[in-house]
C-alpha cells in the first residue's frame, strides 16, 4: 500500500489502545495522543494547568534527559508508519522525537512493559510544529507497545500507529457466542453492590465509551471483594472470557476470579487472576463445565466495563 495512513490505526483509544505511562503530563493530559479525530484548538480556553491542548503535553525541562509516552495498542500487529502529529503546538512542540516499540505477551504492569526489549521503529529525528510529521516504518514483527519519546520537552497533539492488525491466535473466539450478553439473553440476577454504576451495564452491547459506562463498586473497608452473578443466555460451555477494565485507571479491580454453578456449588473457571487498568483481558477457559450462571469476583473492589463470555450453547 502506497500511503501507509490508509491501514488502521493500531493505537486508537477505540480500539482499546490506551496511553499507560508517561513520565509527565503536567500541561495536557496523555491519554489524548490517541483520541480519534483531529486535535482541536480554543485560543480562549485556560485551566489550572495553563492552555487547554488537546493533546499531550509536558513541562518546561530544567534538568538533563527527555520526555516519554507508552502507549499500549488496541490492536496489536505489524507497523508500517507512524504520525507524530504536533496540530496547534507552534511554540512549545519538541523539536525532535524517537519511536520505539516492543512485544510484550499476557498482561503485563508498567513496571513489567519499561523493561522490556524494546526496538527502534523510527530513530531520534527532527520534526516540525503544527503539522502531521509522517514517518514509513519498515519492521516485519508483531508488537504490542509503542513508545514516543521527544526531546527534550514539549507538546504532541496525536500519536497514529497504522498497520496491519495481527490477533493472537490462542485467542480466537470464532464460532462461539457470547453467551453473557444482554441481546443474546443473558442478565444480571445479583451482585454485591452498584454503588456507582449498574452491573447490567457489564454485559451490554458494544465497548464502554467512558467510566459511567460500566459498573463500579463502592470502596471497601472491610476483609471482603465485591461480585456478581450473570445467567447465561441457555446453558453452555465457556471457552474464552473478557474482562475489561477500559476507562477504570485508578479504580480496577486488583484482581478477578470466574465460577460457574454446578449443581448448586461453585466450580472455578478462572482461578484469582491479576488484572491491569484500563485494559481488555482476554483468557482461555478450558475444561469449562456446562453451567447456566457465572459469577465473577472482583477483588477487593472497583470498576469493571464489560464481561464477555464467549461459549456453545450445550
Amino acid at each position: 500500500m502506497d500511503d501507509f495512513r490508509a491501514l488502521p490505526d493500531l493505537a486508537l483509544r477505540t480500539l482499546g489502545g490506551s496511553v499507560i505511562w508517561a513520565n509527565d503530563d503536567s500541561f495536557a493530559d496523555r491519554q489524548n495522543l490517541i483520541l480519534p479525530g483531529p486535535a482541536a484548538f480554543d485560543p480562549a480556553a485556560f485551566g489550572h494547568r495553563g492552555k487547554v491542548y488537546d493533546g499531550w503535553e509536558t513541562r518546561r525541562r530544567r534538568e538533563p534527559g527527555h520526555d516519554a509516552a507508552i502507549v499500549r495498542l488496541g490492536a496489536p500487529g505489524i507497523v508500517h508508519g507512524v504520525v507524530v502529529d504536533t496540530s496547534w503546538f507552534t511554540g512549545n512542540y519538541p523539536p525532535e522525537i524517537s519511536v520505539e516499540a516492543a512485544s510484550v505477551p499476557g498482561y503485563p504492569s508498567v513496571d513489567e512493559v519499561l523493561a522490556a526489549d524494546w526496538r527502534p521503529l523510527v530513530s531520534r529525528v527532527a520534526i516540525d510544529g503544527d503539522r502531521e510529521n509522517a514517518f514509513p516504518v519498515r519492521s516485519p514483527e508483531r508488537w504490542t507497545h509503542v513508545r514516543l519519546s521527544i526531546y527534550p520537552d514539549g507538546g504532541v497533539a496525536r500519536l497514529r500507529v497504522h498497520g496491519e492488525p495481527v490477533p493472537d491466535a490462542a485467542l480466537s473466539s470464532d464460532g462461539l457466542v457470547d453467551l453473557a450478553a444482554a441481546q443474546n439473553g443473558g442478565r444480571v440476577v445479583d451482585c454485591s453492590d452498584m454503588f456507582y454504576g449498574s452491573p447490567s451495564k457489564l454485559i451490554a452491547p458494544g465497548f464502554a465509551t467512558h467510566m459511567g459506562d460500566g459498573w463500579e463498586t463502592a470502596r471497601r473497608r472491610d476483609d471482603g471483594n465485591d461480585w456478581v452473578v450473570v445467567a447465561l443466555a441457555g446453558a453452555g460451555r465457556v471457552q474464552l472470557a473478557e474482562l475489561d477494565t477500559s476507562y477504570f485507571l485508578y479504580n480496577a479491580p486488583g484482581w478477578a476470579r470466574l465460577a460457574a454453578r454446578v449443581g448448586g456449588e461453585w466450580v472455578e473457571l478462572l482461578a484469582r487472576t491479576r488484572l491491569q487498568p484500563d485494559t481488555r483481558h482476554r483468557f482461555v477457559i478450558d475444561g469449562a463445565p456446562p453451567a447456566a450462571e457465572v459469577r465473577l469476583d472482583v477483588y477487593p473492589d472497583g470498576g469493571m466495563a464489560r464481561l464477555r463470555l464467549f461459549g456453545e450453547r450445550t
